[in-house]
Parts: C-alpha cells; sequence; structure tokens
C-alpha cells in the first residue's frame, strides 16, 4: 500500500517492486530495481527514506526517520533501521536493529539479532554482531555482498508471476 503524508507521496521508479501487503508511506523514494516485501513499513513522515538502486527490505522490516539503503544492500526480515544508513552491499541480519546516525559500512555485515547503537561506525567489509554490536573479523567477497542482485530477480518474478487471490 502506497500512502501519502501531509501531502507528500512516495516515489517509487518503474522498476521496483512493492509487495501489495507492504506499506509505504510519505517521503520515500525507492530507485530502480528496488525491492519492499510482505509487511515491512517503511514510514517517511519524519524525514526522508531512500532505497538506493537494487536495495531491499525483507519481510516485517521497519525503516523510519531518515533511513538510507545503498545500492543492492539488504535489510533482513524483522530488522529495524531507524534514521541511520546502510552502505552498498551491505547486509543487516535477520531481527537486527540499527539506530540513529549509525553507519553500516560498504559490503559490511550486521549478524542476526545483533543491535547496533547510536552513532555507531560499521567499518565495510566486516561482520559486527552482538548486543551491542561489535567486530567479529573482516569479511573479503563475502557471497551476501550479492544479495541485493539475488532480489532483484526474485522482484522480478513476484512482479511477473504472483496474483492476488480473493
Amino acid at each position: 500500500m502506497l500512502r501519502s503524508f501531509d501531502g507528500v507521496e512516495p516515489d517509487v521508479h518503474d522498476s521496483a517492486y512493492v509487495d501489495p501487503a507492504a506499506v509505504v508511506i510519505g517521503d520515500v523514494t525507492l530507485e530502480a530495481d528496488a525491492s519492499v516485501w510482505p509487511n515491512t513499513t517503511l514510514r517517511g513522515d519524519h524525514g526522508p527514506i531512500v532505497l538506493r538502486e537494487g536495495a531491499n527490505v525483507q519481510d516485517n522490516a521497519v525503516l523510519h526517520e531518515g533511513a538510507e539503503i545503498g545500492p543492492y544492500a539488504t535489510v533482513g526480515h524483522t530488522a529495524i533501521v531507524h534514521n541511520a544508513a546502510v552502505r552498498e552491499r551491505s547486509l543487516v541480519g535477520m531481527g537486527a536493529t540499527v539506530l540513529d546516525r549509525s553507519v553500516v559500512g560498504e559490503a559490511a555485515m550486521v549478524g542476526a539479532n545483533s543491535l547496533v547503537t547510536e552513532d555507531k561506525t560499521i567499518e565495510p567489509s566486516t561482520l559486527y554482531a552482538g548486543v551491542p554490536a561489535e567486530k567479529v573479523k573482516s569479511v573479503d567477497e563475502s557471497p551476501w555482498a550479492y544479495a541485493g542482485d539475488r532480489y532483484v530477480q526474485l522482484a522480478r518474478e513476484h512482479a511477473e508471476r504472483s496474483e492476488r487471490i480473493e
């Protein structure tokens, strides 16, 4: 569902995919090939939300207040990104939370159920995990850096082959 807020409508590129069960409200921009999956909420009422080209936000995730998801980055199932940036080809794992003014560096990974506290910088090409999230190791050429590519293709398949059953 796409909804305006305070006169501002979401800006969705023609090639972006928004599942019918997702909620996208207000100042939200979805660039080419971005995807938003079932029961996800992108609420752009207190700052813009931007999904760059090929970014994907998976089922039940929540983005609010100034979130920016970089090109081909992945926000996993039930994750929360609140007023934070997730850079190109990064992964925020399932159930993880990334809080205000934090930055997840390029090709970095935040482990499942981890908490990235306010004002934290996750170094590029690293894995951070835990509560609070701490550096676990450097990661080079992780296959997860290419999850965004797989989701671009999966979104195309859903757009072409899914139909609502009443």
